[in-house]
C-alpha cells in the first residue's frame, strides 16, 4: 500500500476566463508593463461583463475549499484529536480565514484586480517588495499545493486499484496496479502530464467544466450525508498497512465498526488520542493535526480576482467569500459531528477512506475525490504558472524569470506552465509530503498575514482614494488576522515559520536594492506622510531647548554644476538636521505660460540621489536674488522644522568648474582626450551651463546669467540677520572634495595629518578678543559637529588663541583650555602674538585721524559722529564703524598671519563673520574687507552666530 499524504488545497484567485487563453482585443497590446494603467479597448470588441455572484464567486471558492480532505481527512482529523479539538481547530482556523476575508473584500472592491490574486493585491498594496517576496511563496505555495494533490489523488487510485504493498493477495479482482516508491512516482507524473496537457491546450475545457465539478461534488457530499443515517451497521476491513504500522502483534486489528448513532461512539470519540499515522509512521499532534486540516480551509481568494468579470464586483465579491466560507464551516463540523457519533475511533484512525465504505454506492465517493482531486491539481497547477506569469512581466527578478513572460498567439503563458509543471514534477521525488505540507500551510497563513497587513496600513495610512465599498472591517480584524496567522505558523513548526519570515525579508531586501522603481504607489510613502505630519504638529518651537539645538541649513545654489564640493561637505555639518537645497530663478509669473520650476523638481531630486546627501529641495521664482532669498527664508521648512541657518556661496572672481560633467577628483589625470570624452557624454542633469570665467559674479551659489552686485549680496547677508538666522559664507569650495581633503599631508616636515582650523576671534575688530560671545561659541559647535561626524572624525581641531605682548598668554590659554573642557569640545591650542599686526591697525587709525584734521574743516564733527556711532553699537554683534577704516595692510597683515601660523594645511577653516555695516554705502568696503581676509586660504568659513546653541549643562 502506498503511504497516504496529508493533503493541501488552495486555487489561484484567478478568474474563469483567466483560465482560459484568450488573445487580446485588437488594438490592445498582449502585455502591460508593469504599473501602467489598465489599457481598455473600445468598442463592442472588450468582452462583457456577465458572471453573477454565483458562477463568478461561490463556485471558484468552494471548488477551492473543497478538496479531497472533505472526503480522506475527516476521519483523521476527528480519530486523532477528538471531536472537542476537531470543532476548535474548525474555529482557530476560520477565525483566521475570516479576518482575512474581510481584508480581501476590502482590497478587492478598492479597485479591479489582475492576474496573480494575492501577489497583486499585496504587491499593489504594499509596493514591489512584499508584493514580489510574497509572490515567488505564493507560487512555492501552489506549486507544492498541486503537488500534494496529484499525490492525493495517486492515494485515491491506489487505494482502489493498488495491489497491497505486503505482498497479500488482493481482495478485489480489480486491484491490478503495482505497488511502491517509483510506480506511485510514475503514476503522479502521469498525472501531472495529463494536468500539463489541460493547461497547455485546453485550459478552457476545464474553466467551462467547472460548474460540472462542482455539481458532482455536492452530489457525492449529499451521498455522504445521507450515508450515516441509511447505512445500517456493519464491520470495515480496515487496509492492510494500518493493521501494520507498528508491527505485526495481535494487538493491532484488522477489522473495525461503523456503529451508527450511539452515544457510546460520541463519548469515545470526544477527548484527543493521538497516535502514529499508519500512513506516514509519525507521532502526530496537534499542530501536525492543524496542519492537515487548514488545507481544506485555504482558497478564500479564488473569486476576488475575478472582478474583472463579474456584473457588479462590489457586490459579489464579499458576499459570494462570505457565503463560501459559511459554507464550507457548516460542512466541516457537520461531518465531523456526524463522523464521531458513528464510527468507532480505530476507524477513523486506520482507515481514512471510511465514506467510501460506508455509502450507499461506493463508486460516488471515488468519483467525487477524483474529479475534486483532478480539479484541485489542474487549479492549482494553473494558479502556479499565472503568479509567476505576474512575477515576470512586473520584472522584479530582473532577466530570473524573463522567458516567463512568453505567451502564445491566444495570450496563454506556456513558458510559465511549463516552469510550473517542471517544479511540481520535482516535488513528486519527495513521496512523503507531511512536512511539504506544513511549510506550504506556513506559506499561506503568511500570505494571508500580508494581505491583512496591506489592508491595515491601507486603513493606517487614511489615504483619500482607499475607500473600498465593503466596509464591515476595521484595523482591528486586520490585527487580529495578522496575529492569528502569526501564532499558528509558530505553533504549527517554529523552525519553518522563522525560515519562512526570513526568506521573505531576504527577498524583500533582494529587491530592493535590485528591482527598478515602480509606478504602483508605496504604501509606506502614505504611512511616512501620516506619521510626519502627526509629528510635526507635535514639534512644539515654544518648547526648544539649547541642549538640543541642531543645524538646520539652507544652502542657496545657483548651479549645482559648480557647488557639488559645497553641497557635500555642507551635507557633513548638518548633523541629522534639516539640509534644504534652495535655489532662485529670476523672472515673472505674470508674463510667462507656466511655472518654470516645476520641470525642473526632477533634475534637483535626481541631484540629491547622485550625491547621496540627506536634502530637500526648495525653489522659488523673483524678480530679483535678493527678493528671491527672502522668500526661502521665509517659508522653507514646517513647524518646527525650518532652517535656522543661511549658507551662501563666497563673492568672487573665481572660475567655477562642472563637477557633474567632470565627476573625478582633482588628482585623476585630465587629459585632453579624456575631456573630450566627457564633453560628447550627454550631462546627467538638467541644469543650465555655467558663465564665463570673466564674469564679476559670485562663485556660483547665485542665478547665473544675472549679476549680482556686492550691494545686493551683503543685503542678502544683513536681512538673514535681521530674522535672526545664523550665516555663512563659503570660499574656495568650488575645487573641493572630501576624500582629497582627508587625505593626511605628507610633504609638511612632522607629524602628517587632517586638520580643520578655528579662529573664534572677531579679526575685522582688534579691539576685541573675545572668546566667549555668542558668535564664537557657534564657531566652535559647527567644528565640533564636523569633527563628530565618521569622515572626520580624525582630524585634528586646532584652534588659535590671539594674544599681546604684556598679557599672560598662559592664563588665557589655561582659560581657554577650561571653556572647551567644558563645552566637551577636544581641540589643541595654539597661542598666536599678533601685537605687530595690531599695531598696523591703530598706527592707520592715528595716521588717517591726523590727516583728516589738516584737511578737513569738519573733521571734529565727524569724528564726534564715528565716536558716538562705535559707543552705541554692541561690539559683539555689530559691524564698528572704525572697521570701514582698516587698511588694506592690515587685512593682508591679519591674512598672512593666519597662513603662516600652518606649516600643515587644514582642510578647512572657521573664522569670524562680522555683522555688516548698517549704513548700506559701507556694503561694498565690507565685502572687499572679508575679501581680502580670506584671499587664498583655501577652503573657509566665515561664520556668525545670532542665537546661543552650546551649553555647559547636562
Amino acid at each position: 500500500m502506498t503511504e497516504r499524504t496529508p493533503l493541501l488545497h488552495y486555487r489561484l484567485c484567478t478568474s474563469v476566463n483567466e483560465s482560459e487563453p484568450r488573445s487580446p482585443p485588437a488594438g490592445q497590446a498582449p502585455e502591460r508593463r508593469p504599473g501602467s494603467p489598465r489599457a481598455r479597448p473600445a468598442g463592442p470588441q472588450r468582452q462583457q461583463k456577465k458572471l453573477s455572484t454565483f458562477f463568478g464567486v461561490v463556485i471558484p471558492t468552494l471548488l477551492s475549499m473543497f478538496s479531497v480532505v472533505v472526503f480522506l481527512r475527516i476521519g483523521f482529523v476527528v480519530g486523532q484529536s477528538g471531536l472537542y479539538q476537531t470543532i476548535a481547530m474548525f474555529l482557530v482556523a476560520y477565525f483566521i480565514i475570516s479576518m482575512t476575508v474581510l481584508s480581501v473584500c476590502a482590497i478587492s472592491t478598492n479597485g479591479a484586480l489582475d492576474a496573480g490574486g494575492a501577489y497583486y493585491m499585496i504587491s499593489r498594496a504594499l509596493g514591489p517588495e512584499f508584493g514580489g517576496s510574497i509572490g515567488l511563496m505564493f507560487f512555492l505555495a501552489n506549486v507544492c499545493g498541486s503537488a500534494l494533490f496529484v499525490l492525493g489523488l495517486v492515494e485515491a487510485v491506489m487505494d482502489t486499484f493498488g495491489v497491497p504493498e505486503d505482498g497479500t493477495v488482493a481482495a478485489t479482482s480489480y486491484q491490478v496496479l503495482p505497488s511502491g516508491y517509483w510506480w506511485s512516482l510514475l503514476y503522479g507524473t502521469g498525472i501531472l502530464l495529463l494536468c500539463l496537457l489541460v493547461c497547455l491546450v485546453g485550459a478552457h475545457i476545464y474553466a467551462k467544466a467547472t460548474f460540472l465539478i462542482f455539481l458532482i461534488v455536492m452530489v457525492v457530499l449529499g451521498t455522504i450525508l445521507i450515508s450515516f443515517f441509511a447505512v445500517s451497521p456493519k464491520t470495515i476491513l480496515l487496509p492492510s498497512s494500518s493493521s501494520s504500522a507498528n508491527g505485526t502483534g495481535p494487538g493491532f486489528p484488522t477489522t473495525a465498526n461503523f456503529t451508527g448513532f450511539k452515544l457510546d461512539t460520541l463519548v469515545g470519540n470526544l477527548e484527543a488520542d493521538y497516535v502514529i499515522d499508519y500512513t506516514t509512521k509519525k507521532m502526530m499532534t496537534f499542530a501536525t493535526v492543524f496542519a492537515v486540516m487548514f488545507n481544506g480551509c485555504t482558497g478564500i481568494m479564488a473569486g476576488s480576482n475575478m472582478s474583472g468579470d463579474l456584473k457588479n464586483p462590489s457586490y459579489s465579491i464579499p458576499r459570494g467569500t462570505i457565503t463560501a466560507v459559511i459554507f464550507t464551516f457548516i460542512i466541516y463540523n457537520l461531518l465531523s459531528v456526524l463522523a464521531a457519533c458513528t464510527c468507532d475511533r480505530v476507524l477513523l484512525q486506520r482507515d481514512y477512506s471510511f465514506m467510501r465504505d460506508i455509502n450507499i454506492w461506493h463508486p460516488f465517493v471515488i468519483v467525487g475525490v477524483y474529479s475534486s482531486t483532478l480539479s484541485a491539481a489542474m487549479s492549482n497547477l494553473i494558479g502556479a504558472s499565472r503568479v509567476l506569469y505576474a512575477l515576470a512581466r512586473d520584472d522584479l527578478f530582473g532577466k530570473v524569470f524573463s522567458p516567463a513572460k512568453k505567451t502564445s498567439h491566444s495570450g496563454n503563458p506556456w513558458v510559465s506552465v511549463l516552469i510550473s509543471w517542471f517544479c511540481v514534477q520535482l516535488v513528486l521525488f519527495s513521496g512523503k509530503l507531511n512536512t511539504i505540507a506544513s511549510i506550504v500551510t506556513i506559506f499561506f497563513l503568511l500570505v494571508y498575514a500580508a494581505v491583512d497587513l496591506a489592508c491595515l496600513a491601507l486603513e493606517w495610512a487614511s489615504a483619500p482614494n482607499f475607500r473600498p465599498t465593503f466596509r464591515y472591517f476595521t484595523w482591528h480584524t486586520c490585527v487580529l488576522g495578522i496575529i492569528g496567522c502569526v501564532v499558528m505558523m509558530f505553533l504549527i513548526n517554529a523552525i519553518y515559520a522563522s525560515a519562512s519570515i526570513a526568506f521573505m525579508l531576504l527577498l524583500l531586501l533582494l529587491i530592493h536594492y535590485l528591482s527598478p522603481t515602480s509606478s504602483w504607489g508605496y504604501i509606506s510613502q502614505a504611512l511616512i506622510f501620516h506619521q510626519v505630519r502627526k509629528y510635526l504638529l507635535m514639534l512644539d518651537v515654544r518648547k526648544d531647548h539649547v541642549k538640543f539645538w541642531r543645524p538646520q541649513i539652507l544652502l542657496m545654489v545657483s548651479n549645482p554644476r559648480s557647488s557639488v564640493g559645497l553641497i557635500t561637505f555642507i551635507n557633513d555639518i548638518k548633523k541629522s538636521g534639516l539640509y534644504v537645497l534652495g535655489h532662485v530663478q529670476l523672472g515673472d509669473l505674470n508674463t510667462l505660460p507656466s511655472d518654470p520650476l516645476q520641470s525642473q523638481y526632477d533634475s534637483w531630486l535626481s541631484l540629491v540621489d547622485h550625491l547621496n546627501i540627506k536634502a530637500f529641495v526648495n525653489l522659488t521664482l523673483a524678480d530679483s536674488i535678493h527678493h528671491g532669498v527672502q522668500h526661502l527664508l521665509f517659508i522653507s521648512g514646517l513647524g518646527g522644522m525650518r532652517p535656522n541657518t543661511l549658507v551662501l556661496g563666497f563673492y568672487d572672481n573665481c572660475s567655477p568648474n562642472d563637477r557633474l560633467n567632470y565627476p573625478m577628483s582633482s588628482s585623476q589625470s585630465t587629459n585632453p582626450s579624456s575631456l573630450s570624452q566627457e564633453l560628447e557624454e550627454p550631462p546627467l542633469f538638467h541644469f543650465a551651463s555655467l558663465r564665463g570665467s570673466g564674469d564679476k559674479q559670485d562663485s556660483g551659489e547665485f542665478e547665473d546669467g544675472k549679476v549680482l552686485g556686492p550691494e545686493e549680496y551683503v543685503a542678502v547677508i544683513a536681512d538673514a540677520m535681521k530674522m535672526l538666522k545664523n550665516v555663512v559664507l563659503a570660499r574656495y569650495f568650488n575645487n573641493f572634495d572630501r576624500s582629497q581633503a582627508l587625505l593626511p599631508s605628507s610633504s609638511s616636515p612632522g607629524k602628517g595629518g587632517v586638520f580643520v582650523d578655528v579662529w573664534p576671534v572677531n579679526l575685522l575688530r582688534p579691539d576685541s578678543s573675545s572668546y566667549v560671545d555668542t558668535c564664537s561659541l557657534f564657531l566652535l559647535q559647527l567644528a565640533c559637529i564636523l569633527n563628530m561626524v565618521r569622515a572626520w572624525r580624525k582630524a585634528t581641531l586646532r584652534l588659535f588663541l590671539c594674544v599681546e605682548e604684556g598679557r599672560s598668554v598662559k592664563g588665557s590659554e589655561e582659560k581657554l583650555g577650561q571653556l572647551l573642557k567644558d563645552l566637551r569640545i577636544k581641540a589643541q591650542v595654539y597661542p598666536v602674538p599678533w601685537d605687530q599686526v595690531v599695531a598696523l591697525h591703530w598706527q592707520r587709525q592715528g595716521g588717517w585721524s591726523r590727516k583728516q584734521q589738516s584737511t578737513d574743516p569738519s573733521t571734529d564733527e565727524s569724528a564726534a559722529r564715528a565716536e558716538e556711532d562705535e559707543n552705541q553699537d554692541d561690539y559683539v554683534n555689530s559691524f564698528p564703524s572704525n572697521a570701514t577704516r582698516l587698511s588694506d595692510d592690515y587685512l593682508s597683515a591679519v591674512n598672512k598671519l593666519i597662513l603662516d601660523q600652518t606649516r600643515q594645511p587644514p582642510a578647512v577653516r572657521f573664522l569670524y563673520l562680522p555683522r555688516p555695516p548698517a549704513d548700506t554705502r559701507g556694503y561694498t568696503a565690507y565685502l572687499q574687507q572679508l575679501d581680502l581676509l580670506t584671499q587664498d586660504l583655501g577652503p573657509t568659513l566665515l561664520i556668525h552666530g545670532v542665537t546661543p546653541v552650546i551649553t555647559t549643562d547636562l
